[in-house]
């Protein structure tokens, strides 16, 4: 059994992790020191949710991925010249912020009502896709607001693998504590699904997929719509880097019983 979806995945671009950053408070709230200088990236959760989703899309006939990112429209572009090259995608893009400091309830209204008029849309094929965590806005609840808003019940975190069964039913293998698996069973579409690593590796750069998507992700980018993340209500008393924390004892001729005694001591407090 067959069955078209249509793929929606939620992500951001966010600061290279090989940058060194440091927050600053700004006149309108917390940011990053130079952060419009940053290079930027994809968020890493939403990259390995959006090779998933191109995956599910080419052994499922019929289906399109579509990226929603909100994030600023310069920067959008500079990141989009390289994921263009990975994987298929529809975008649609919102121009605001990317910060980590923005309000997740605010974030999810802006991606739900963005998904919401995806032309076409039918939510019964529907499942939106994203990271179980974010390298940026990692409050670990945009995700899950996002389906809510939507009216979407069946939401599954931390997701490693997805099969769909002969039914058209969706096996899910959902990360649980101890280091264990959960399999999961969902009749049908609409699903939310936070990926964490999944199974897939990162797609070689494609010069003739990204020459396609190019040709819808310019337009997109155009007409993204402005989308301003007030924050009422939302404050910060101060922002920092965490700071580190050495002790060091030099000591000679101790006997290893000792010394274990000490650190076991020294975990307890």
């Amino acid at each position: 059994m067959s069955i078209a979806y249509q793929i929606v995945v939620c992500g951001s671009i966010v600061p290279d992790p090989l940058q060194t950053l440091e927050p600053v408070a700004s006149p309108t709230g917390p940011a990053l020191k130079n952060e419009m200088m940053l290079p930027a990236v994809l968020d890493p959760w939403a990259g390995h949710a959006l090779f998933e989703a191109a995956n599910l899309a080419k052994n499922s006939p019929g289906s399109k991925v579509w990226l929603v990112a909100l994030g600023p429209k310069a920067k959008l572009q500079q990141v989009m010249m390289t994921v263009a090259q990975k994987v298929p995608f529809e975008l649609v893009a919102l121009d605001g912020s990317s910060s980590g400091f923005t309000d997740a309830t605010e974030t999810a209204a802006a991606l739900a009502e963005a998904i919401a008029a995806i032309p076409g849309f039918d939510q019964s094929k529907l499942l939106v896709f994203g990271g179980w965590e974010s390298a940026s806005r990692g409050a670990g609840a945009t995700l899950q607001m996002v389906g809510e808003r939507l009216g979407i019940l069946d939401q599954f975190q931390g997701v490693d693998e997805l099969k769909v069964n002969a039914d058209g039913s969706l096996e899910i293998l959902e990360r649980i504590e101890g280091g264990k698996h959960q399999v999961s069973r969902c009749a049908s579409a609409p699903a939310v699904l936070g990926w964490a690593t999944g199974n897939l590796p990162e797609p070689k750069n494609n010069p003739q997929v990204g020459m396609v998507n190019m040709r819808t992700v310019m337009p997109a980018l155009q007409k993204a719509k402005p989308t301003q993340l007030a924050g009422a209500g939302l404050s910060f008393a101060s922002v920092a880097l965490p700071k580190q924390r050495r002790e060091t004892q030099i000591v000679k001729d101790q006997a290893p019983d000792a010394i274990a005694k000490e650190i076991v001591a020294w975990i307890k407090q």
